[in-house]
């Protein structure tokens, strides 16, 4: 028995030597204590020498980027993986924020993803029984919270309140092909890309008032293949025809005012223009699917600069699709921001392809930094 016991002993001994060595074997191949982390470097456009007014803020894709690895190490995607492996965006297009979410319509993945940033989660809403979505497109957001929903696989109008609670589908089954959409008081604003036109509903009902686009007697003036919409502080309509290579301004009422960009490679013109959004000073903010940028116009059709290039860590967007802005979540950012570089509202960009899949902006100035007085004048870096 005491021979027993001293042998239980040594074992015991033995099994606490290898633990100790496997943890020094583990404490050898760590990093290093005093090398830390390498920081990021902030990207911002326009590059240098130009004034920076546009700084990359955060990417979106899956469930993972909610929880930030601030150490650089790459530990907890070394434990548990590719982090975009579940729950991954598939064929993202249109993007909203609201109440510090931001939603995304994935056409491929049959729902919206929301990632909310209040409580580091994320979901994905399908919708159930008569509000289950099949593809949905694109979405808008009311200030009450009412979510609007292009649906191309059921071609409908899918209408959610603030809790996500089904409402109502607006338009027929098939009777046209809803894509882009846009709030602007009583009015929806729906884009019917299969009938070259705008279809103005009353958002409370779905009533149709009127339509515009397609039967303008001057040719020139016609829509072809809009697919994307926004809303000028004026009420004016800014339509994206991407088979026109143009952005089209309407009045409210529908009447043809101008048109900005025209095809072609150069600063200012358009290949394949896909999402627009508006600040509150009325610029223009145009992705570009073959650009693979997001270009900035001021309303007279001047453009002021280009982003979402390649730069540093970043890879650069990829068929950039949905743009809009948002003045209520800055504050969900401000950490992510440059110390100096004050950011006074945000732009998400979709990618439908690559690993961006939602790229968010901050648009501001850097504290110590003269910027023109005119800031309508391209800079150089967008010549």
């Amino acid at each position: 028995m005491k021979l027993l016991r001293s042998l239980s002993h040594r074992l015991r001994l033995q099994l606490l030597g290898a633990l100790l060595g496997a943890l020094a074997l583990l404490a050898g191949c760590a990093a290093p204590p005093e090398q830390p982390p390498v920081a990021k470097v902030a990207q911002f456009y326009p590059p240098a020498p130009d004034p920076p007014r546009i700084q990359h803020l955060a990417t979106y894709a899956g469930p993972g980027d909610l929880q930030s690895d601030t150490t650089g190490t790459g530990l907890k995607d070394f434990l548990l993986g590719d982090r975009k492996q579940t729950g991954a965006l598939v064929r993202p297009y249109g993007v909203a924020m609201f109440d510090g979410k931001i939603y995304v319509a994935d056409t491929r993945a049959g729902g919206l993803a929301i990632f909310d940033l209040k409580a580091s989660s994320y979901a994905l809403m399908t919708g159930a029984g008569a509000g289950r979505m099949r593809r949905p497109f694109n979405i808008v957001i009311d200030a009450d919270g009412t979510k609007y929903v292009s649906d191309i696989g059921r071609n409908q109008v899918l209408i959610y309140d603030r809790g996500d609670r089904f409402v109502a589908a607006y338009g027929a089954r098939n009777e046209l092909k809803p894509v882009g959409l846009a709030i602007a008081a009583e009015r929806l604003y729906v884009v019917d890309i299969e009938h070259h036109e705008v279809q103005v509903l009353d958002k409370r009902t779905g009533n149709l008032q009127f339509k515009f686009g397609r039967n303008k007697p001057d040719e020139d003036q016609r829509m072809f293949q809009p697919t994307n919409i926004a809303v000028g502080s004026d009420g004016d309509i800014y339509v994206v025809e991407t088979g026109n290579f143009r952005v089209a301004r309407y009045t409210p009422a529908g009447k043809f005012v101008r048109e900005y960009g025209q095809v072609g490679q150069s600063p200012g013109q358009f290949a394949r223009p896909k999402g627009i959004a508006l600040d509150r000073a009325d610029r223009l903010y145009v992705g570009d699917a073959a650009f693979q940028n997001v270009q900035i116009f001021d309303n007279e059709g001047r453009q002021l600069m280009a982003f979402g290039q390649p730069g540093g860590e970043l890879p650069g967007l990829a068929l950039p699709a949905g743009v809009t802005i948002d003045y209520d979540g800055v504050a969900f950012f401000r950490d992510r921001a440059d110390p100096n570089f004050a950011v006074e509202y945000l732009i998400l960009v979709v990618s439908q392809f690559g690993p961006n899949q939602v790229d968010v902006f901050g648009f501001g100035k850097m504290s110590g930094v003269a910027y023109p007085a005119d800031e309508r004048r391209p800079s150089k870096a967008a010549r």
